[in-house]
Order: structure tokens, then sequence, then C-alpha cells
């Protein structure tokens, strides 16, 4: 019996064992306290074997950490257990910082494995040295494959002579990097060796040092479990320095190694007030260049106010970082105490930094003179356009800044050029779907819809179409608001509302263009409706988009627009609908066996073995187990059929009845085609299409 504990945690009996699977993350009071009640609360009922599945936990604290700990010794105590299932790269790091993971068994349910030794994986990562004499660090070294005997000869010859330790001649050298280095000081001294990143450290743990002790000890607090403070160094023979961490914390240290760069950017990161990082600085503010701008005389008399301010560096690299990321957009805002920017990376948000709140202001003031905007005006709304030029290639930021009680929230749009995807042939289209798609493309007249949310990738769907059908031979015209990209011999033109150059205006005028092929950025009013039916009607090829959620909601939006019903089923030769997907990521991809329910769940067929992929998460994907998104699409072609039901004004129960006695493929079977060739996760079809 499956039944909801405080409305997030869900219980049910596995066996003789008690399932408990935590829907988020575990790193504020709350979820902590409803994953403690829920223990509690089985304990009560004489419950003493739980396994815990943290398959969707992507974040946890040292409390949680503390209460499955201390959950886990008095049920030890009364002669039961608890496991773990389902980590993610995050919460195995920070099991393996604090040692918690030493005292649990980890299962992973949806390969359906048997229970794994944590023991045995810990040694598998060096975190305890090996049993007998301790080996010596160029031994280690060697043995790893990472330095040659001849190399390892010349550092000792150089190591009385320049009387340092053998490790820093090595890295000076060349001959090992820092990160080998400490991976080798981990199998020697069982000291874990982590990647430090967002998510492995806590603000209670930073708390506990002050922030220029700690950049003084060159230490990092990363969590606290009971009496035991975790703290990232690169030297774990610096004695001292434990000592007085220890004195002044009031707790017991434990050590994990960490590369010094990683440690001064989380410095950074989690007491949020400084703006010299040595990663956003790894991008240098001379690699960009602002491109097309003329600065009026008062933003330049503010410019040179500010030039060898970190300001400017800091938004330099910003943007840079953005770019090197695969960012959408960068969101820079600010609360009553704090300030963030965070980047949306394969349509989610990943918060990146936290500058001083003093300094967002200045922040914001850059951005605007970078886009000509009145820096004077923070009361009203305001929208420009940056280009800038970074590594050879020219990135277009649209700007936008919305006036809030604690100050502007600025958004801005990357669109960079060279990683937009202009080829029909990569847009991830199913084989099938593309050789449709491409016939409709050849047809001499007709309305092709693209439909779909916001950031579904509609644009560059139409886009990749337009590039697909230009010719010399054809005058090809777009209406766009704004033209994100350029494409060669297509005339593109731009939509201004404040000089009444609208969409039904300029599409009356291009129609006295000769065009062939017309592309109308959005139908989003009767008249435009109207014009572009009787346009494709007329011996034109019309493309354009429409925000539905799938392909017959098109045909249903432009009646409602009061399109006749007899036009539009002459006119429309086919809708797709679309959506932007993650992809698993290749670096942390791992396999499993679907389990009875998802494949009942979905319709597979039960007696078939069915393989499955997921993500464990990694620092190349920020933890979230994908990496990079792909579109899934739905075609719907018009036959002669289709068209009579639309003209004489068919229901949308009809509509829908008749594409599925053609054997017509919707998004969701699409995205499921995809799960099955490993590109990406049912629950990541769900969350895109909200398919129960």
């Amino acid at each position: 019996m499956k039944k909801k504990v405080d409305s997030t945690i869900t219980t049910n009996r596995i066996g003789g064992a008690v399932y408990v699977g935590v829907p988020g993350a575990l790193n504020t009071a709350e979820s902590t306290d409803a994953l403690s009640k829920t223990l509690s609360t089985g304990i009560a009922a004489r419950a003493n074997s739980f396994l815990v599945d943290l398959g969707r936990v992507s974040l946890i604290d040292g409390a949680a950490l503390a209460l499955l700990l201390n959950t886990q010794t008095k049920l030890l105590s009364l002669g039961g257990n608890l496991k773990l299932a389902n980590l993610n790269a995050v919460v195995t790091d920070a099991l393996l910082a604090t040692g918690v993971g030493e005292h649990f068994d980890v299962i992973n349910l949806g390969a359906g494995e048997t229970t794994t030794s944590w023991r045995r994986k810990r040694s598998k990562l060096h975190t305890a040295p090996a049993a007998g004499p301790r080996k010596k660090l160029g031994e280690i070294l060697l043995a790893m494959g990472v330095l040659n005997q001849t190399q390892l000869d010349e550092a000792f010859e150089l190591q009385p002579k320049l009387k340092k330790k053998l490790g820093n001649i090595l890295v000076a050298k060349g001959f090992v990097s820092s990160a080998d280095l400490l991976k080798a000081l981990s199998v020697q001294l069982g000291i874990p060796y982590i990647p430090l990143r967002p998510g492995l450290y806590e603000p209670a743990a930073i708390a506990l040092l002050p922030k220029k002790q700690a950049e003084r000890l060159q230490v990092l607090p990363m969590f606290v479990v009971n009496d035991t403070l975790t703290i990232a160094t690169a030297d774990p023979l610096s004695v001292p320095v434990f000592d007085e961490v220890e004195q002044h914390a009031g707790r017991k240290v434990r050590l994990v190694l960490s590369q010094p760069e990683d440690i001064t950017k989380a410095l950074h990161d989690g007491y949020g007030d400084d703006i010299d990082d040595s990663d956003w600085g790894a991008e240098t503010a001379a690699d960009l260049e602002i491109l097309d701008t003329a600065i009026e005389a008062d933003h330049t008399k503010i410019d040179e106010l500010a030039s060898g301010s970190p300001v400017i560096n800091l938004v330099n690299s910003l943007i840079n970082r953005a770019i090197r990321d695969k960012a959408s957009d960068i969101h820079i805002e600010t609360s009553r105490t704090r300030s963030r920017v965070r980047f949306r990376i394969d349509g989610l948000l990943y918060e990146v930094m936290a500058p001083r709140h003093d300094l967002h202001p200045a922040i914001v003031s850059r951005l605007k003179v970078m886009a000509n905007m009145d820096i004077a005006e923070r009361r009203m709304p305001q929208d420009g356009r940056i280009q800038v030029s970074t590594k050879g290639r020219a990135v277009d930021l649209r700007f936008s800044s919305l006036p809030g009680i604690f100050g502007e929230k600025v958004v801005l749009r990357v669109l960079d050029k060279d990683h937009s995807i202009l080829d029909i042939n990569k847009i991830g289209m199913t084989d099938q779907n593309l050789e449709r798609f491409k016939k409709l493309l050849a047809r001499s007249h007709g309305l092709i819809l693209v439909t779909g949310p916001t950031g579904s990738g509609k644009t560059t769907t139409l886009y990749a179409a337009i590039n697909h059908l230009k010719s010399i031979e054809k005058n090809i015209v777009t209406i766009e608001e704004p033209v994100e990209y350029q494409v060669d011999i297509v005339n593109q033109n731009q939509v201004n509302d404040a000089i009444g150059l609208t969409y039904p205006k300029m599409l009356k005028h291009i129609l006295r263009q000769d065009p062939d092929i017309i592309m109308v950025g959005e139908i989003r009013d009767e008249e435009t409706a109207r014009i572009a039916v009787q346009a494709a009607l007329t011996g034109h090829l019309v493309l354009s988009t429409l925000h539905t959620n799938d392909a017959l909601s098109a045909v249903s939006r432009l009646m409602d627009m009061g399109v006749e019903p007899y036009l539009l089923a002459s006119a429309v030769i086919g809708v797709v609908a679309q959506r932007l997907i993650r992809q698993i990521c290749s670096e942390c991809k791992t396999t499993y066996l679907a389990t009875p329910e998802i494949v009942a769940a979905h319709g597979w067929d039960p007696a078939a073995t069915i393989k499955l992929a997921r993500g464990r998460g990694c620092p190349a994907c920020y933890d979230s187990g994908h990496k990079g998104r792909f579109a899934i699409h739905e075609l719907l072609q018009a036959d002669s059929a289709l068209s009579r039901l639309i003209a004489k004004g068919a229901s949308r129960d009809e509509l829908q009845a008749h594409v599925k006695n053609i054997g017509h493929k919707d998004l969701v079977a699409n995205g499921l085609e995809r799960v099955l060739e490993e590109r990406t996760t049912p629950e990541e079809v769900a969350r895109v299409i909200h398919s129960e």
C-alpha cells in the first residue's frame, strides 16, 4: 500500500523494508524535518529496515547527512539498517567528503542491481590508504601512468638544490598536473580528492569561519555533520592550519583534497562578497570587444570613470562564460540582501555567481552603457542590443531591464550564430518526419505552421526551412520581430510597432513584392491570420509560427482568430509541433533495465527487455545528468480527408479520432522513441510535454 507523508515523502513496502522516496533537494530545514518525521514514524511502527531513494535529490546539506547517519546508528542498534539508492554525483561526493557514506550500502534501483558495498566504492575512489607500508608519492604517480621514471629521477636530483617538496617540483616542471598530484596524495594518505563545485559547500559550514581567515589559510568549509567540520585544502600536511580551524570553529576537522584554484573560486561563490574570481578571470576581459556601439557624451564619461574598475572585467568575463557554457540567457537580479547571476542552460536556470550586493547597480549601468541605454532611467523598462566579438566571432545580446522593488533586473538573451542550427538535416527530426517535411517545403503554395510554447525552437526550425529553400531563382521575404539571424539572398524585414510598421501592414506590402515564399515570424492576430491564409491560397508558400501545444490545436486557434474553416482547409498543408528536450550527458551516461512499472506506464511490450539510459550527474553537466538539447516533433500533413473535416468545422474530438485512425504519431510517441534510443529519459519527456 502506497501513501504520502507530509505531502512530500513517498513511502511504500518493498519486502521487509520501507521504501522512502525523497522528491527533491535535502538542503532546507523543511525538507530535512519531513524526512526525519517519515523515518521516525516508521521506526515507531517497528520498522527497522529502510531504503531511502535519493534519485531526485540534487543537493544535500550537513543537517540531512547527520539525520541519515544518526538514523543508521539507531537502526543498527535495533538490528536493522538503512540503505541509500540512486545517488547523483553531488550527493555521492558529499557522502564521500564527510565520511558519512562509509556507514551505508548503496544500490541502483533502476538497474535492479544487487546491493553494492560502499566500502568497495570507497576503495575504488582512493579514500582509504592501501594496507601495509605507506607507498611513496613517486611510486603512486608511476603506477597511475602520469609520470615516467626519467621525470621522477630528474625531480629527485633537483630536490636538494631547490629544497622543495617532491610534488611541488613535479607540478612546477609540468611533469604532472596539480589534480594528478592531489589524486596521488589521496591514495597515499587516504583523504578523498573531490573536485569542488556548487552543492559541495553549505552556508552553515561557511558561517563557522570568517572569509579573511579562510582565504589566508586557503581552506574551504564544506559541511557540518554533528560535531565534525569538513574542509577542503590543497595541502594535507599543514597541521597548524587545521589546528587553527578546529580552535576557531569549535569542531573536529575532516579533510578533503581539492585544487587551489577550485578552492579560490568556491571561496568567492560561498562567501559571495568578492568579484576577483580566478575562474571568471580565466576568460580575459581583453578577449571581448563591443561592436557597433556609439556611446553618447554622458555615457562616455561614466565609462571613463569606470575604466580600470573590476566591474568592466566582471561583465566581460560574465558574457564570455555564458557564451562558453552555451547559455541562452543571462539573468542578473537582486533581492534585499544579495545579488545573483544565473544562466539558462538547456532550458533550466543555474546560479553561477553571487556578486556583492552593492555592485549590482554598477553592473546594470555598465550593461546599459554597452547597450546604448539611458543609465539614469531606473523607473521604466528598457530594451536594447549589444553586439560583442569574442574568440573571432560575433555574438548578439538582447538586453532587457525591468524595475523591481530592490533594483533593476536585467536579462540578456544570447544569440550565438556559431551555435545556431540552420541545417534542416540537423534540427533533430526522425528520418520519416524529415522526408515528409521536405516534401511539404517543396510545395509551390500553402500554409505551413510550426507550433509550440515559447522557447521550443520554432524560429530555429523556420530559419532551417528558409535556409533549405533559399535559391537565386526564388524571392524569399521574411517578416520578423526581431531579425535574429541573417540569411544570404533572403529579404529580411523587421516589425516596428513604434512607427506603425506591424505584421499586417508589412505583410500587405510584401505581397506586392512578387514573393515566392513568405516567412511570417508569428501569427498573433486575426488580420495577420487572414492575410497569411489568403497569401497561401494565391500561389505563395507561407511559413509561420503559432503558440499552441500540439498540431491540431493550430487549426482550432486559427478558427478562433476568425479564419473561415473552408479557407483554412484549402490553405493549411502541414503543421509541425515541437519541443526542446534535454539530452543525456555523454560524460556520465549509464544504462539500466526498465522496471515493469515503467514498461506498463509507457505501453511497451512487457515481454521485451527494455534498456534505458540516464545521467548520474557530473561537473560537465552541472550535475543535472543532461547536457545539450534536441527537438522532438509531431508532423501533421493535411490529407484530403482531414481538409474535408476542417472545411465542415469538425470538432477537435473528430479531428483527433481521424489522425489516430491514420496512425499519426504525437509528441509523446516521438519523445518515447528517443527514450528507447537512449538519448533522453522518460522523466524528461514527461517534464517537457506535461503528460501524465
